[in-house]
């Protein structure tokens, strides 16, 4: 039987949106005690154990919310007749009817997988491109032209230099990907777009030349001022969270 660690590093590197809860406080009777935990999946199934039946109902409502962009919370399970605690942000007190009794705090912890970025070439800007996004925390997986991105993918930078970018251009379209980047001249992205036989709509998603006008020469450079462009069409435009079990 895995841990709930050992399953939670699972989801984290297969992408899978999920929640972590921990008991941090505990008061008799209850039947958790401080340190367990649990995953709850975005179907609302919970792996693993921090509290009994009365109890789990109330950490499936809290933590799908959570997981739907509510953010971190310390949800508070207290029996009948307890003082009730003042609000605070960041906290949700709710009254459990079980005879049993006792009371619990459970941290909440949504773990969401990072924006996903595919990048199209191994030239020199697409090399920097991805150590850059690498530091801000972004995930970053090298794509093939001719591929499907992936269903999570944010952008995808097509960087090849001439090499499999209009086959990369036509799958991100047909793909949806909320931002395409393309890394050529203004001429050669004509000639693309007239290549491909896009219409007005379609070569209006297709950001080129990529990136910020910030005076960038070198290639790192350059990649920094495509990713700079992607950070602020992601925070602008950032797609739900698939919320998937496994």
């Amino acid at each position: 039987m895995k841990t709930v660690s050992a399953r939670a590093r699972e989801l984290t590197e297969g992408r899978v949106p999920f929640v972590h809860a921990r008991v941090v406080r505990a008061q008799a009777p209850a039947s958790a005690r401080p340190g367990d935990e649990a995953i709850v999946y975005g179907d609302g199934t919970i792996d693993g154990f921090v509290g009994g039946v009365c109890a789990e109902g109330s950490v499936r409502t809290a933590a799908l919310d959570a997981l739907h962009g509510g953010g971190p919370l310390l949800l508070r399970v207290l029996p009948e007749g307890e003082p009730e605690f003042p609000p605070a942000p960041g906290a949700q007190v709710v009254v459990n009817h079980c005879l049993s009794g006792g009371a619990l705090e459970i941290f909440l912890e949504p773990v969401l997988p990072p924006p996903l970025i595919e990048v199209v070439g191994g030239t020199p800007i697409a090399e920097a491109f991805i150590a850059l996004a690498d530091v801000l925390g972004y995930a970053t997986a090298r794509s093939l032209p001719e591929g499907p991105p992936a269903e999570q993918t944010v952008a995808v930078v097509v960087a090849g230099q001439g090499r499999g970018d209009a086959e990369a251009l036509r799958a991100a379209l047909d793909a949806d990907v909320p931002h395409i980047a393309l890394v050529a001249s203004r001429r050669r992205s004509a000639a693309l777009i007239e290549e491909l036989g896009l219409e007005e709509g379609e070569s209006a998603r297709i950001h080129t030349p990529a990136g910020l006008d910030i005076g960038a020469r070198t290639a790192p450079e350059i990649a920094l001022s495509i990713l700079a462009e992607v950070v602020s069409a992601v925070r602008r435009t950032a797609r739900p969270v698939t919320v998937r079990s496994d």
